[in-house]
């Protein structure tokens, strides 16, 4: 396994980031248990989660899931540089509380922390992430209940998801003038198909020190070789066949070029991404140890020059970093 650090701080986290949105809808608990277990033994150490997983409302399954794991011991809590979430409604079905449902108020913080803490059932997370923008808290209430939970160690570091790129420079500038660390990541919607974060997202993570946790990096399975997986075609919601045949040209061009690497789409689409140096870890969100397991032929996947330009005419992105995607 490969690490860095996470944008500008010193914590060490693996290349490739254990997403667990699948942990209570489409994996187990044992199977859950198991793809963790089998991911420490792989050397991934960043693991992400969010309260809403799970998707039974105020229940939290998917970290309650996860602190069964760490409650087995073994070293578990402390080997694992755990990030989760806060924003979407903690309320639960028939117990209406608006101070719990969508929102980053200092209440709705502070509170939805100490409820992930006991659901993870640790002490302290280490990268507690906004997973939306809040537009109606101020920053200054946002930044206090931060602090708080800083000052009392049940959260180390404060990461965004789904920020704009004047989200995060607001964010960052109002945190400095306050004399505190801030934002030290954003997690975005970022692959070969979806590159709009390029425009300013992207140079705002850069330029404040931010590193990028793209999620979707397969961009909802259209880069894992779709084309070339005729169960995988059958299964295919209408919506995902809809959004295949649209972009047919562009995919079987990019399944070809695959074949001509002798890589695996999916690989060539994480390593495209780990080129980048802006990015920390994608995010690999695997139903099944053997899809855990094949993450790793990214790491391996050296994309040349001339590579990378045929990908970029392929999926040619916005253009570049604004304005001059648009302008001159």
């Amino acid at each position: 396994m490969q690490y860095t650090t996470l944008g500008r701080t010193g914590l060490k986290v693996s290349r490739l980031c254990l997403g667990t949105m699948n942990y209570g809808p489409l994996a187990d608990e044992p199977q859950s248990h198991a793809q963790m277990d089998k991911a420490l033994e792989l050397g991934i150490n960043f693991f992400d989660t969010a309260d809403v997983y799970g998707w039974k409302r105020g229940e939290g399954v998917t970290e309650q899931i996860i602190g069964k794991w760490f409650a087995k011991g073994g070293g578990r809590r402390d080997r694992v540089v755990l990030a989760t979430k806060v924003f979407g409604p903690m309320d639960r079905e028939g117990e209406p509380n608006p101070n719990m449902d969508r929102g980053l108020s200092a209440r709705k913080i502070i509170r939805a922390c100490e409820n992930s803490l006991k659901r993870l059932q640790t002490d302290w997370i280490d990268l507690y992430q906004m997973h939306h923008i809040d537009r109606t808290a101020p920053w200054d209430e946002i930044w206090q209940a931060m602090e708080t939970l800083v000052a009392q160690g049940k959260i180390v570091y404060v990461g965004s998801s789904n920020f704009a790129g004047w989200h995060i420079a607001t964010a960052c500038q109002t945190a400095r003038q306050r004399g505190f660390l801030g934002l030290v990541s954003e997690q975005s919607k970022y692959s070969l198909v979806t590159r709009t974060v390029e425009l300013e997202v992207l140079p705002a993570c850069r330029h404040y020190g931010l590193g990028v946790i793209p999620w979707s990096p397969l961009d909802g399975g259209l880069l894992g070789g779709v084309l070339g997986d005729d169960k995988g075609s059958r299964r295919a919601k209408p919506e995902a066949v809809r959004r295949i045949e649209k972009l047919r040209p562009q995919l079987e061009k990019w399944e070809a070029l695959c074949k001509e690497l002798g890589r695996k789409p999916a690989d060539v689409a994480l390593a495209w991404l780990l080129k980048n140096p802006a990015v920390t870890a994608p995010i690999i969100g695997p139903r099944t140890i053997e899809q855990l397991t094949g993450c790793l032929g990214a790491l391996e996947v050296k994309l040349d020059e001339p590579t990378l330009k045929k990908l970029d005419e392929i999926f040619p992105g916005p253009g570049g970093e604004a304005p001059e995607a648009y302008a001159w």
